[in-house]
C-alpha cells in the first residue's frame, strides 16, 4: 500500500487537495474541495499528472466559492460521485440533477475503495462545514482549514496523524495593521472565521503527535500572512519531534508528498 497527497493550490482564491492510494495494481484518487474553475482545474490536474477520469470521488468541506466553485462542472462532465453535508448542499443552492450526490455529517465514515474517510464538524461561517481525516489502514492524514476555533472534538479527530494539512491563515500583527475594515477583521478573528498562526501552533501543541511526520501550513492569507511566519509558528512546536514542515501556496500548492 502506498499513500500520497498533493495540494493543487491553497488560499482565498481556490483550494483543492488530492489523496491517492495504490493497493497492488489498483489506484484510488480522491479530491477534497474543488475551488477552481474547470479550465484552471484541468491545468492544475495536468500539472499533478492526474486526469479527472481517475477521480473516485470529490468531498466538499463547505459551500464557499474558493472550495466549491468548480464542483458542478467537474462532477457533471465526468460523472464523479460527490460527498458533502446537507447544509453545504442547501448553502450552495445549485441544481444537482444528474450528479451522484451523497450526504455525510459529523462522525460518518465513508469507504471509497481502500480509503476510510471520516467527517468531523468545525466552526466556520458556513451552513454545515466539515473537515476530514482518512486512512488506508496504515497511515492517517488529517486536514483542517476554515475554522475559527480549535475545539476538543477537533483535537481528538486530528490526533495520531502522520500528515496534517493545517490552516495558518493569518499573522495577528499583520491582520491588525492591515487596511481591512474592522468588521472583516472581526469576522476573520471570530470563532466562525479562520485560524491564526498562533492558533494553529496551539492545536499542534495539544494533540497526540507521536505519529506525526509532516505538517503542511495551508490556506495562508495573501494579505495578512507570510510563509516564513507560518513556518516559524509551526516549527516552534514540532521541530524537536523531527517533523517536516512545508507550506502550500495559492499558485503552486505542493508537489506530491509520500506518506
Amino acid at each position: 500500500m502506498a499513500l500520497k497527497l498533493i495540494s493543487l493550490g491553497s488560499g482565498s482564491k481556490g483550494n483543492s487537495l488530492l489523496v491517492s492510494a495504490v493497493d497492488g495494481n489498483h489506484k484510488t484518487t480522491v479530491m477534497f474541495d474543488c475551488g477552481f474553475g474547470i479550465r484552471e482545474l484541468h491545468r492544475r490536474l495536468q500539472r499533478a499528472g492526474c486526469h479527472p477520469d481517475e477521480l473516485s470521488a470529490v468531498l466538499v468541506t463547505h459551500e464557499h466559492g474558493d472550495h466549491a466553485n468548480g464542483l458542478l462542472p467537474l462532477a457533471k462532465r465526468y460523472g464523479i460521485p460527490v460527498w458533502m453535508s446537507n447544509g453545504t448542499f442547501l448553502g450552495m443552492g445549485k441544481d444537482f440533477e444528474d450528479v451522484d450526490l451523497n450526504f455525510c455529517r459529523d462522525g460518518d465514515c465513508i469507504e471509497i475503495d481502500c480509503l476510510k474517510i471520516t467527517a468531523f464538524t468545525v466552526s466556520h461561517d458556513a451552513r454545515e462545514p466539515l473537515q476530514f481525516h482518512l486512512t488506508d489502514g496504515v497511515s492517517k492524514i488529517g486536514m483542517l482549514t476554515d475554522t475559527g476555533q480549535v475545539t476538543p472534538h477537533i483535537q481528538r479527530e486530528l490526533s495520531a496523524c502522520h500528515l496534517l494539512f493545517l490552516e495558518c491563515n493569518y499573522d495577528e500583527a499583520m491582520l491588525e495593521a492591515s487596511i481591512y475594515p474592522e468588521h472583516l477583521k472581526r469576522r476573520i478573528r471570530s470563532i466562525y472565521g479562520h485560524l491564526s498562526n498562533a492558533a494553529a501552533a496551539g492545536l499542534l501543541a495539544g494533540i497526540d503527535r507521536s505519529c506525526l511526520r509532516t505538517v503542511i501550513a495551508s490556506h495562508l492569507s495573501q494579505n495578512n500572512n507570510l510563509a516564513e511566519y507560518a513556518r516559524k509558528a509551526v516549527e516552534e512546536v514540532v521541530s524537536a519531534d523531527g517533523v517536516q514542515v512545508m507550506v502550500a501556496d495559492q499558485e503552486n500548492g505542493t508537489d506530491w508528498i509520500d506518506i
